[in-house]
Formats: C-alpha cells, sequence, structure tokens
C-alpha cells in the first residue's frame, strides 16, 4: 500500500528487470510469457495487446458492457483455441477495466496521485456513479474468467512449466 507521500513504484520503473518485452510477439513465442501479478504486461503483449486493447473502454456503462463483453468472447475464443496467453491478457483487461473505472469513480479525471504536490494520494469522494457501473461490469466479467475451470488448470500448468 502507498503511503501519503510515497512516490507511486511506476516513477522507478526498471525495463532490464522487466520479464516482458514488447520485441517479443507472445503468439509465435507463448514460452517468453510470464503470468505475472494482476495487470502486469497488459500493455505490452503482442499481438493480444492490439487484438484485445481495441475493445477496451468503460466511459459509460454501455460502452463497458459492450466491451466487456467482447473481451469475454475473446477470452473464450483464445481458450477453444488452446492459446493461454491471449486468454491470460483478456482476463487482464478485464480486471483492468474494473480498476481503471474504480479509480475514475473515486477520484476527479482519474488521478490518485498529486504530482504538483510530492506525489501526495488525491481525496476520494468524485463518486462518479456511471464509473462505478461500469467497474461492476468489468469486475463481473473478470470473475467468470478466473471460475473457467480450464482457464484455472491452463494457469496453474503454465506457472508451473514457464513461470
Amino acid at each position: 500500500m502507498t503511503k501519503k507521500n510515497e512516490m507511486p513504484s511506476y516513477l522507478h520503473f526498471d525495463k532490464s528487470s522487466y520479464a516482458w518485452r514488447d520485441d517479443v510477439n507472445y503468439r509465435n513465442q507463448p514460452e517468453e510469457y510470464r503470468v505475472g501479478k494482476g495487470e502486469q504486461d497488459v500493455l505490452i503483449c503482442e499481438p493480444y495487446k492490439s487484438e484485445i486493447g481495441q475493445h477496451w473502454r468503460f466511459k459509460t456503462a454501455n460502452l463497458a458492457n459492450e466491451s466487456s463483453t467482447k473481451i469475454y468472447n475473446l477470452f473464450n475464443k483464445y481458450l477453444n483455441n488452446d492459446e493461454f496467453v491471449g486468454a491470460d491478457m483478456a482476463r487482464k483487461y478485464l480486471q483492468m477495466g474494473f480498476t481503471r473505472a474504480r479509480r475514475y469513480a473515486n477520484y476527479q479525471g482519474g488521478k490518485k496521485y498529486n504530482h504538483d504536490n510530492n506525489y501526495e494520494v488525491n481525496k476520494k469522494g468524485t463518486d462518479d456513479p456511471e464509473k462505478a457501473i461500469s467497474a461492476e461490469i468489468f469486475y463481473a466479467k473478470w470473475k467468470e474468467t478466473e471460475a473457467n475451470e480450464k482457464y484455472k488448470k491452463m494457469k496453474k500448468d503454465w506457472k508451473k512449466k514457464f513461470g
């Protein structure tokens, strides 16, 4: 948990020690993929980033519903094709839909940190009900992916084999 005036970790990011690389095609070299924590790698791993990211929207509840359904369908497509990396990336986009919509619901303009005041955490309280609904929509789809038995087995096997 970030302390009140502790700078966000992304400010001291060390790209050389990061497990994911933007010069790898993870469909052609899936063994290079690592599951990681939470949403790690979601904006790096091609071609999945381009295939999934184009559908990722949470501005309104209608957009969130349409977006999460498209991404969930991609998740199932990847599972049916035994493409664990794609399925895991789709899951991460659904998780990120939840976390980003929640951040916009909680903080004005989605800005958690005040960059002009030593990265102090901004006060919560914008209470954007539309973004809160978007977050709920993404949350439900995200949890559906994590409950999928085939996905759970593939993830367990992948982590055991590759990390």
